[in-house]
């Protein structure tokens, strides 16, 4: 059997005669730069997260970045200010802090949730902290009560990287992209919520800030040829906005299927072969990635190869080892560096079979 790790055209298909038809209508319209369909999926997005705004923009980095740099604008940031940022998230999320002259402060995650470790982000804040970054890794919400009342206590903002994590909801109530001051969202083709390109997204109940990523996203400007700040090209486009509003539909139904799927490997993975994801109490899981971790990683991605599983890692090199971060490559991050040392991605996405996520337990629980 040939098992990929995920095919977006097979994902996508479901929707094809609706996403057709959105393409037609935007073409008719001709008007190809925030217009309808762009306002209208902000308004449904905001709906759906529980946010009274959303912004769209260009890809994930960029909404991090211009929730940061809308924060600057605001006076609520200013350079060289530290944000707090697990060590063990994608380089994107720290890349935002960087590119905003602002200094990552790097974090050890949770060894059972893989996310940040509240306590050890308490402990790294000094007089220059200004902010919390937490990352919803793998598809999995972070301990967002706890850091709130920890952001709450020392006066922080807490910005959530929901990129991985759309439709994701804490068990008291609340979804990814609302649990915070503001949250970014990318929409890359292969998230759970993906367009059919490049697109991201922020979410804020925050009306202030709402209208400063509205002008930065836009050349810094609210009114056509006026610019309030010094802004960037970072708009969404119109059809993807249009696909998706299609999509938007199905996220629910599409995430439940990940659940099937994830207990499936769950009741079948051997626990003594790889340490399957521990789903928190806090919240459900949305399995973006389902993320097992075995010492020999390479061995066992290459023997599940020669058995026609794709597979991938996420990540291979943490951050701080990085040639970009070479400030950082001396650094420890024993947990991070554990994570990233053993981390395997199995398949998964709702048009994956019973049968092939039955069939990739087996396979791993053979391995020798």
């Amino acid at each position: 059997m040939q098992v990929k790790f995920l095919d977006l055209k097979a994902v996508n298909a479901p929707y094809f005669e609706e996403m057709m038809e959105a393409t037609r209508r935007f073409f008719e319209s001709g008007w190809y730069v925030l217009g309808n369909e762009v306002s209208s999926f902000e308004k449904e997005y905001a709906a759906f997260c529980g946010t009274e705004y959303c912004v769209g923009v260009s890809n994930g980095l960029d909404a991090l970045r211009l929730i940061l740099e809308g924060y600057k604008a605001l006076g609520l940031l200013h350079e060289g200010d530290e944000v707090i940022v697990p060590a063990n998230t994608y380089i994107a999320s720290i890349l935002a802090i960087t590119q905003s002259r602002l200094t990552p402060v790097l974090a050890e995650p949770d060894k059972d949730s893989y996310n940040i470790d509240p306590a050890e982000a308490e402990r790294l804040i000094t007089k220059k902290t200004k902010a919390i970054l937490a990352v919803h890794l793998y598809g999995q919400l972070a301990d967002m009560e706890t850091l709130a009342g920890i952001a709450g206590k020392h006066n922080l903002l807490l910005i959530e990287d929901a990129a991985q994590a759309h439709g994701a909801r804490l068990k008291s109530g609340g979804c990814a992209g609302s649990l915070g001051d503001a949250a970014g969202h990318s929409f890359y083709p292969g998230k759970n919520l993906g367009a059919l390109g490049e697109a991201g997204a922020v979410t804020t109940g925050d009306k202030a800030l709402a209208e400063a990523v509205l002008a930065l996203r836009n050349y810094g400007s609210h009114k056509k040829y006026y610019n309030l700040y010094e802004g960037f090209n970072m708009r969404i486009d119109e059809n993807q906005s249009a696909w998706l509003r299609i999509r938007l539909r199905g996220l629910d139904r599409e995430n439940a299927r990940r659940r099937q799927l994830a207990s499936i490997y769950d009741q079948k993975l051997d626990a003594k072969i790889v340490t399957k994801p521990r789903v928190m109490d806090w919240g459900e899981h949305v399995y973006h990635i389902y993320a097992v971790m075995h010492p020999e990683r390479e061995r066992l991605q290459a023997y599940l190869a020669e058995h026609g599983v794709s597979t991938m890692i996420h990540y291979p090199l943490p951050p701080h080892k990085q040639e970009a971060f070479r400030q950082w490559n001396g650094l420890s991050f024993p947990i991070t560096e554990k994570i990233h040392r053993q981390e395997l991605s199995l398949p998964m996405s709702p048009v994956h079979s019973d049968e092939e996520i039955s069939y990739v337990a087996e396979l791993i629980n053979s391995f020798i």
